[in-house]
């Protein structure tokens, strides 16, 4: 069998959209051999590689209350270069996350975040988890940035929202899932607010950085939903997020069963040659 390299794409809560394709590869009794995350890439590809299913990490989040949530959604002060301070999610995760270093994942991982000074992409891909994973989330503007070992770090996104070119040299069929969706003006949005701005402008930024990867280099399958108009705060819309790509989700898995029967042809015929 070949070895799969899965990459999932950051997002905000549309990031949950990785949920149904993650259920595909346990359909198909199917485990990767290594994932790389940027952002909520970074949070559910972490879930997965530590043992969890799709579906059990979809119960995990299903079980979330509304108190609970308001935990993770630490507002800072007005002054402050976030909204958001983080400690919530990192208790959350200290909670939820059943392994909390990279040596203990069962699948290898490696996560994107960037550093704010250096200006440059870094990969984690050892020790403690959880750190990488609060840095690799640190959206501009709503997450405050992340220390860690004297350095200041952002959302991985900034530099590569959709990291499957770190894990090519590592497999041979590579998936790229991007969740970055689409949005399409309307008589209620069509003049952005303030938070909006800055989210959609985040986001113009990580699609061009996408754009001019896959341009040099295609993944074997590149799956892009649509995930109209969902924006990057609505976790509220969680179970309607997942709904919306179980389409997706059924042609992603005939691809993929594609992929896996061609290379297993090409792997014959040249055994026969």
């Amino acid at each position: 069998m070949k070895k799969i390299g899965v990459s999932l794409g950051g997002g905000g809560a549309k990031g949950f959209a990785h949920i149904p394709f993650l259920k595909v590869f346990d359909e198909l009794d199917i485990r990767p051999h290594i994932i790389s995350g940027t952002s909520i890439g970074a949070i559910l590809g972490a879930f997965y590689a530590s043992g969890l299913s799709g579906v059990e990490i979809h119960e995990k989040l299903m079980d979330i209350g509304f108190l609970d949530f308001l935990k993770l959604v630490d507002f800072t002060g007005l002054r402050q270069s976030g909204l958001i301070k983080g400690r919530g999610v990192e208790k959350f995760l200290e909670k939820h996350l059943p392994v909390k270093r990279f040596e203990d994942l069962k699948i290898p991982m490696k996560i994107v975040a960037t550093d704010f000074w250096e200006r440059k992409e870094m990969i984690f891909s050892k020790g403690d988890l959880i750190p990488a994973i609060r840095a690799s989330i640190s959206m501009p503007g709503i997450f405050s940035p992340f220390e860690l070992d004297d350095r200041i770090y952002i959302d991985g996104g900034a530099v590569n929202p959709l990291p499957f070119d770190i894990i090519t040299e590592d497999c041979d069929i590579v998936i790229a899932i991007d969740v970055s969706g689409e949005r399409i003006p309307n008589d209620d949005t069509n003049f952005p607010g303030f938070i909006n701005t800055v989210l959609n402008t985040f986001q113009i930024m990580q699609s061009s950085i996408v754009s001019g990867k896959i341009s040099k280099y295609i993944p074997h399958i590149y799956m892009k939903p649509r995930l109209e108009n969902f924006k990057v705060l609505e976790f509220d819309k969680f179970e309607y997020i997942i709904e919306s790509v179980v389409d997706d989700a059924a042609i992603f898995k005939s691809r993929l069963i594609s992929v896996l029967m061609y290379t297993e042809e090409t792997i014959r015929a040249a055994e026969e040659i």
